[in-house]
């Protein structure tokens, strides 16, 4: 039989689900291609360019996301509550929302994390396949985005997997800045039931499910990818 507590609050920890979904879903995106701009900065022979994309990712990795996600909120949610035109423009509802500070704080760690993780695939790529693609009268720019790009990325699935696993766990941390998320909820249900453990268990089960599911597309897109490897 389900749980009373369940029944009563399945909208709350639905909506908040589908906060968690959205969050992984819109920082994932966006932060894979500010990851990719990352790892092409980081590999180019613009050495102002590169400096600064190591800084990036050597801060952003070096610091505790958590810090991170109170400096945007409480740092950058007080300055811009100090300006008046900004109150008064259609950007403060949303530059008030804790919502958007998660997601910008997630698309900043993907792009450092991920951005290094490209770069180790780019390097990867053996020499000869890119002299190839100069022999068939490519442009290394058509070189990049045709042949060491997608072998790159074909060659990193399953740590991408890992680290969208990585991420999808660390949606739960919007929590901490009053966004109902699917922990959020969770939180929420156990304040007002008085139910301690279960709640958190029921969301430690969702997890656990979203995580298989994640594990299984990128296993799927790896076997996919396998046919495309052997021939390359």
């Amino acid at each position: 039989m389900i749980p009373t507590w369940i029944v009563e609050y399945a909208s709350l920890l639905a909506r908040g689900l589908q906060t968690t979904l959205l969050i992984l879903l819109i920082a994932s995106v966006f932060g894979f291609f500010l990851a990719v701009l990352v790892a092409l900065a980081r590999i180019s022979r613009n050495k102002v360019i590169a400096k600064l994309s190591l800084f990036y990712t050597s801060v952003t990795r070096g610091t505790p996301l958590l810090i991170q996600i109170y400096i945007f909120y409480y740092g950058l949610g007080s300055l811009f509550a100090q300006f008046p035109l900004i109150r008064g423009s259609f950007l403060w509802p949303y530059l008030r929302d804790g919502y958007w500070y998660i997601v910008f704080a997630l698309v900043v760690s993907v792009g450092a994390y991920v951005g290094e993780v490209i770069r180790g695939g780019l390097l990867a790529v053996p020499k000869g396949e890119m002299e190839a693609a100069s022999a068939f009268g490519m442009t290394p720019r058509q070189a990049l985005l045709r042949v060491r790009l997608p072998r790159a990325l074909r060659l990193l699935l399953p740590t991408l997997a890992g680290e969208t696993v990585m991420l999808l766990k660390s949606t739960a941390l919007a929590s901490t800045i009053a966004v109902i998320d699917l922990l959020g909820a969770a939180n929420v249900v156990r304040a007002q039931t008085l139910q301690v453990y279960e709640p958190l268990l029921l969301v430690a089960g969702v997890y656990v499910c979203l995580t298989f599911l994640i594990e299984a597309l990128f296993a799927f897109a790896e076997r996919r990818g396998t046919p495309v490897r052997r021939s390359a």
